[in-house]
């Protein structure tokens, strides 16, 4: 398994954007034989069938059905999501200011933005241009230092050392793409497009675009004993990678009674309420698709099949900061590269509960992983996930964990490397039963 923290890295530099996580997740898939499925098609699934489903180009979601019908063995569910927080481009974005040229921005989730000032950033998403043949989609990724914002220079605010940086993402991150005499944005992707051989198109033809910016520095193994991963959106994509591994990991192994399913949700960041988020209808619809059509269908199948089913939502958590203790709860301290994470919260921020908690402990044990517990400070607010979300919708019981990190929604983060590997032993294990 000690290749699972270079192929972690390789999927991260590979997926700057949603949409380039979930290109990268069905190329994985399609090469362990799983295969496309229409969400517009009629379903009817036997034992064994591999199969994939993309909503909206930024989530996921793959299967491998049971031996038996769900409705009387039930699904494995694994969950994480593909989305970042980040800064991406407005719908005309193009500013010029003082001789430069730049680029309005607008935050997405949670972002540090602090963590954004002088790097060396990138463009990457999706652009959609009117073609000869219709309107299509392509994804494009500049994959090179595009642009930058640079910090003020301390002589010019000497007041920083005692009142510290407050950025106003109106005014000061708005990044430099060149000068005054560089082409507006949809020049740029019309060059892009061309060059790269994604599409021959005019920037007239360029009807809108999903642009983010990205840190183009690659992500790496750092510290000591290089026990530490150095990287960007590790919240969420180690996890995403950790639950496609597992996936692809179980079907080559022996067939289980039930049918196992990974969702990979985009929006997470900012609250699930899309077509393609957890909050919306992916992956009920799936479930109850699968359901019905497994042989023809039976009786009540989505229901009698959430009975039995079971459920990890798996997203980053946090680990204790040396440099700030005092804001984790006492006795609840994960650590990196000490193992999985168990989240707790009594107001249902996650959905773990004592059952679903006991459940993952001995899943852990049973791979020789002991797992270590997160739970808020009270007089601090708490995240949450997908987990309570898909637990409300599905009435399937699940628990929320992830593995520890530090510098959460930073534009670098930082996790173990110790870690990746018995993350996916651990959801393997749930995958093969019993």
């Amino acid at each position: 398994m000690a290749e699972m923290v270079p192929d972690l890295l390789t999927f991260i530099d590979r997926s700057p954007t949603p949409y380039h996580a979930v290109a990268e997740g069905v190329a994985r898939l399609s090469a362990a034989g799983f295969e496309p499925v229409s969400e517009s098609e009629l379903w009817d699934f036997g034992p064994g069938k591999c199969g994939y489903v993309v909503r909206g180009d930024g989530s996921l979601a793959a299967f491998q059905v049971g031996m038996n019908s769900p409705a009387r063995a039930g699904f494995r569910i694994l969950g994480a999501h593909t989305d970042s927080p980040n800064l991406r481009l407005k719908p005309d974005p193009d500013v010029s200011a003082h001789g430069y040229r730049q680029m309005a921005v607008e935050p997405y989730g949670g972002v540090l933005l602090h963590t954004w000032l002088d790097r060396d950033l990138s463009l990457a998403g999706r652009v959609v241009a009117q073609t000869a043949d219709g309107i299509q989609t392509f994804l494009i990724d500049f994959a090179r230092p595009l642009l930058r914002i640079p910090n003020l220079a301390i002589h010019l605010f000497r007041e920083i050392r005692e009142k510290g940086v407050k950025l106003d993402p109106q005014k000061h991150m708005v990044p430099v793409v060149g000068l005054e005499e560089t082409p507006p944005i949809r020049d740029l992707l019309a060059t892009e497009l061309r060059a790269q051989g994604i599409a021959k198109v005019s920037p007239k033809q360029l009807l809108s675009f999903d642009l983010m910016l990205y840190d183009t520095q690659p992500s790496g193994v750092i510290g000591s004993r290089g026990e530490f991963i150095s990287a960007p959106r590790l919240d969420n994509l180690a996890s995403s990678h950790a639950v496609l591994a597992s996936l692809i990991r179980a079907q080559t192994q022996a067939p289980a009674p039930f049918t196992r399913v990974v969702v990979l949700y985009d929006h997470e960041e900012v609250g699930s309420r899309s077509a393609q988020g957890a909050a919306g209808t992916f992956l009920i619809d799936m479930l109850e698709r699968i359901a019905s059509g497994y042989k023809g269908g039976e009786p009540q199948a989505m229901a009698r099949a959430a009975s039995q089913s079971e459920m990890i939502s798996v997203d980053m958590a946090h680990a204790v900061h040396p440099n700030y203790a005092d804001r984790h709860e006492s006795g609840h301290h994960p650590i990196v590269g000490r193992g999985p994470v168990i989240k707790v919260n009594a107001n249902q921020s996650y959905a773990t509960d004592a059952e679903t908690a006991g459940a993952f402990s001995a899943l852990c044990r049973s791979q020789n992983v002991e797992p270590q517990h997160f739970v808020t400070r009270s007089d601090l607010a708490c995240g949450s996930t997908i987990g309570p979300i898909t637990a409300a919708q599905t009435g399937i019981r699940t628990v929320d964990v992830g593995n520890p990190m530090l510098a959460m929604h930073s534009c670098r983060e930082m996790a173990g490397s110790e870690d990746v590997a018995p993350m996916i032993d651990v959801l393997t294990a749930f995958f093969a039963g019993p």
